[in-house]
Order: C-alpha cells, then structure tokens, then sequence
C-alpha cells in the first residue's frame, strides 16, 4: 500500500480518536505505542492529536506467552512508561491486530504500572483470525486475509505494508 494510504489510513484514525477523546471526556490521555510498528503509528497519531503527555512505548518481549517456545527477541528496547499508571486514560496503539496475544502481553505490561482508569484500542490494520476476545475502539482498516496471508509493516519513513505469502 502506498504511504499516501497509509498517511490517510492516519489521519482517519486520529479523527476517531479525537471524537473518542471529547465524548468520553479522556483528560489528558497517555499514548502509548507497541514496539515496533505500533510505536511508527503512534507517533503519528501524537502528532496529529497534538496530545501534551509525551509518547509513552512498549516491548511486550517479556510478557509474550510464547517466550519460552521462542526465546527472547534479540532487538528488545526498553519500555518507556511513566512510573504510576492509575487512574489514567491510555490509547493503547499497535500497527496490525490479529490474534489478540500481542495486546494481551501489552495489558499486562500496563497492569505492572498501575490501574488504568480506561484504556482504548487503537491498531492501523486488523486483519481479523481473534485467539483471545479483542477488539480495537478504533481501525484504520480492516482486511480480509486467507490462511496463508500475512501483513508485513516496513517504516518508519515512509511507513507503507504489504500483504505476503507465507511459505
């Protein structure tokens, strides 16, 4: 996909977020972005959003629940979060949604932090195949992958993906 669709895809969702942030009255919201695509996303959308609280970032590599099947990742970042997280309202940000476990390891890094008073979902593509009950509040666009479909992210300038073939 070209990176004007990407761009568009961006903007679309920082128009929902901003209508979310008004009607549910989210004062000050923390963004937070999912290494490493979803931090690419999320930093767009703070700019967009013009939110005061600096981009807060996630590396979920300890919280995967396949960690001790695949090891560590070798490119872990740290997570950069502010020391207490209650009470506040977070928009949670990743660049593809599919089964659900990335998000799940995601709450639970946020859950070590603090009580979140709220906490909104926002991916850029959700490309749909759920192993755990999760939605986004908010999408840049939804695709219909086969079996063997998947979505490949490249970034951050310009940010654009793909769908690939898998072997």
């Amino acid at each position: 996909m070209s990176t004007d669709d990407v761009d568009a895809l961006i903007e679309k969702m920082a128009a929902e977020l901003s209508r979310l942030i008004t009607s549910q009255q989210l004062d000050n919201p923390l963004m937070v972005g999912i290494h490493t695509g979803g931090v690419w996303v999320a930093k767009r959308l703070h700019k967009l959003l013009a939110l005061q609280e600096p981009l807060a970032t996630l590396d979920i590599s300890f919280y995967r629940d396949d960690f001790t099947r695949i090891g560590i990742n070798p490119q872990v970042k740290p997570s950069v979060l502010p020391r207490h997280l209650d009470d506040r309202n977070i928009i949670l940000v990743d660049d593809v949604l599919y089964t659900g476990r990335t998000v799940r390891a995601a709450l639970n890094e946020i859950f070590d932090y603090g009580r979140p008073a709220r906490i909104l979902l926002a991916v850029l593509l959700d490309r749909g195949g759920r192993e755990l009950p999760l939605e986004a509040n908010v999408t840049g666009k939804q695709l219909l992958l086969k079996q063997n479909e998947q979505v490949k992210l490249t970034g951050p300038e310009p940010l654009r993906y793909e769908i690939q073939q898998v072997p």
